[in-house]
């Protein structure tokens, strides 16, 4: 089986247009979580709606469902913010069953994740250390494990188990704002990036959008690869 996996959308409906151009026609569309919160999260409902896919759940998608019934957040919790904001524009018919989505699924001897296997927020990072690396795939039978969430790729084998990041389709923390994304051919996985004008989708993004500093640093003006990974190490926690 073909599979396009699709990590991170984050309601960036262009950099999907993008990637869903240039890749290959897949039998499936594997979406990894985090398609939402983001800006334009209806018009990329309706897109993945349009294709053959199968989900498996974020912590945008958790954390979406959760703010149906939750209190107004902080204004400076941006996560909750537009986790907030989703939930209102989208309402309970759509964001309750994506949050009720499963956190794994296996393709082809695939393990799809989002963040680890065993939790939708764990952090893994290109430079995280052999030792946290075990403890998360403790107890996975399959070879290959992907994930997403830090929206960096990367290809990792430790302990006998290779794990890749697919990275991010919609803010992606390269340093050059090209779409990441993942082709899985019978069980191969192949890292893809696809370029596009990601500076003038940041532009209109920011127009409605409150997570300024996370568009700029993606797509607008894109920081650096190496200074997003070593912050996201400095975050890193162990699954709860």
């Amino acid at each position: 089986m073909n599979v396009l996996a699709l990590y991170d959308i984050h309601g960036n409906v262009d950099a999907l247009e993008a990637v869903l151009a240039a890749a290959p026609t897949p039998d499936l569309v594997l979406v990894g979580g985090d398609a939402l919160p983001g800006p334009f999260a209806r018009a990329t409902l309706d897109r993945l709606a349009e294709l053959p896919t199968r989900w498996i759940r974020g912590n945008g998608e958790r954390e979406t469902a959760e703010a149906l019934d939750g209190p107004e957040p902080a204004a400076d919790d941006l996560a909750a913010v537009t986790a907030k904001r989703n939930a209102g524009e989208l309402g309970a018919a759509l964001v309750r069953p994506l949050g009720e989505l499963p956190l794994t699924t296996e393709i082809d001897g695939v393990l799809y994740c989002h963040a680890t296997p065993r939790d939708d927020a764990e952090i893994l990072t290109r430079i995280s250390p052999e030792e946290r690396y075990a403890e998360a795939l403790s107890g996975v039978t399959a070879s290959i494990v992907v994930a997403g969430h830090t929206h960096q790729q990367h290809d990792r084998t430790v302990g006998g188990v290779r794990f890749l990041n697919a990275g991010s389709v919609g803010l992606p923390y390269e340093g050059d704002g090209a779409a990441r994304w993942l082709w899985v051919a019978d069980g191969v996985p192949e890292l893809r990036a696809t370029p596009y004008d990601a500076a003038a989708t940041g532009e209109r993004m920011k127009a409605i959008w409150p997570d300024v500093m996370s568009i700029d640093a993606a797509l607008v003006a894109p920081v650096p690869a190496l200074e997003i990974t070593k912050l996201f190490e400095q975050r890193a926690r162990p699954a709860t």
